[in-house]
């Protein structure tokens, strides 16, 4: 989704773990980046230069499934407490542990 004040996705820094995804906002951006760490998820928010925002342990909402092998794309709302994820027709939403 874009829409006239969405910004555009900065050059891609070059220490950003490959997997990252920018996710556009209203005047704003973040990098997004999401592994599985002893069994639990871990997801990291960047700033457009690359700078890490925020890094935290996050659940599952609910009995929804996250399949890494599966495509999937960060989406909104996403911020330090809470990420969204689409993946297939479903959102997936993370909260932060």
């Amino acid at each position: 989704m874009k829409t006239n004040s969405t910004l555009a996705a900065p050059p891609r820094p070059l220490d950003l773990p490959e997997q990252a995804q920018w996710l556009a906002g209203v005047g704003a951006g973040s990098w997004f980046y999401i592994h599985k760490k002893n069994l639990e998820f871990e997801i990291s928010r960047f700033g457009p230069e690359g700078n890490l925002e925020c890094r935290s342990f996050f659940e599952i909402e609910g009995d929804a499934l996250f399949n890494f092998s599966q495509l999937y794309t960060f989406t909104y709302l996403s911020h330090c407490k809470t990420v969204c994820i689409l993946q297939g027709n479903s959102i997936i939403k993370f909260h932060r542990k």
